[in-house]
């Protein structure tokens, strides 16, 4: 059981403000590559339930008419940042490619820093729930440290300065905004739809019901959904822990898991180039084109 816990005892070794990025690559792609991918997921889809953010989602209808595509590159563009680091060509050019399908609509500040609030603290609270053991202090310090610089990275203003700052931000941004929208109902329909269709057809009502009982009561709320019976929350959130308890007792990871390697990504069988993943300007979407983040964005 001790070398389970040597990856922990390294990165308890390291600084989680010089080494953010390097303690971020090891919990994502070595400790937790699982429960990442699942939490990043919900990390996304809960910001549908914020109206500006989930009605533009609607308008560009790339979560409603290409969910794989939109799925796929938004994994791949996130995690080559992950994996080869801010200052290395691949990082740099998926930076430019989110910077600039942002800049295409009109998004507030907040709607960005809330959306970036998600990638911090969704997957903490993911993992102390169904990890196969906590997330440490410096996962969570160097968590916050790598999407600050991100965030940096992309322009966005008055972003928290640490874990604690983030939980709070999202906290209050959900709960001042959290509303029914048509329009993010719609992209939350086609998400459950794609996650069904991850796996044979007549497991998909069996699969909706099982995401719907891992949501919060205000997540169900902002898209109309009904509560899953207490003993279907019951059964599927046991059954998440259980998948940890068994990952506690395997032996740690050797090689990375990074999200190109995932099952889920499945619209690239020949490859891909990182320079043209994403979406492209759909005219007469809220403000396209729009405003330029700041002059410290990548270009």
């Amino acid at each position: 059981m001790a070398r389970r816990f040597e990856l922990l005892a390294r990165i308890r070794r390291m600084d989680p403000y010089a080494d953010a990025s390097e303690i971020y690559r090891l919990s994502s792609a070595y400790e937790f590559p699982w429960d990442f991918a699942r939490a990043l997921e919900l990390a996304l889809y809960r910001t549908y339930a914020v109206p500006s953010i989930g009605r533009l989602l609607a308008e560009t209808a790339e979560f409603t008419d290409r969910p794989q595509k939109r799925y796929d590159d938004t994994a791949l563009l996130l995690d080559a940042v992950v994996e080869h680091g801010f200052d290395s060509e691949q990082g740099r050019t998926a930076i430019r490619r989110i910077n600039r399908m942002h800049r295409s609509y009109d998004i507030t500040n907040d709607d960005m820093r809330y959306v970036l609030c998600t990638f911090v603290v969704i997957p903490a609270r993911w993992i102390d729930t169904y990890g196969w053991r906590r997330m440490s202090r410096h996962e969570r310090v160097a968590s916050a440290v790598h999407y600050r610089t991100l965030g940096r990275h992309m322009g966005i203003k008055d972003i928290p300065g640490s874990y604690e700052e983030f939980e709070a931000c999202l906290d209050a941004y959900e709960e001042a905004h959290f509303a029914r929208d048509e329009g993010g109902r719609r992209v939350s329909d086609a998400t459950l739809d794609l996650m069904a269709s991850w796996y044979p057809r007549p497991l998909a009502p069996l699969l909706r019901a099982g995401t719907l009982a891992l949501l919060d009561e205000p997540l169900l709320r902002a898209f109309g959904y009904a509560p899953p019976g207490s003993a279907t929350r019951a059964a599927v959130r046991r059954a998440v822990r259980l998948r940890g308890r068994v990952v506690r007792l395997l032996p740690p990871r050797r090689a990375p898991h990074h999200a190109r390697q995932n099952r889920e990504i499945k619209g690239y069988p020949n490859g891909y180039r990182l320079a043209d993943l994403g979406t492209r300007p759909v005219p007469g979407v809220r403000g396209c084109p729009v405003r330029h983040i700041g002059s410290s964005a990548a270009e």
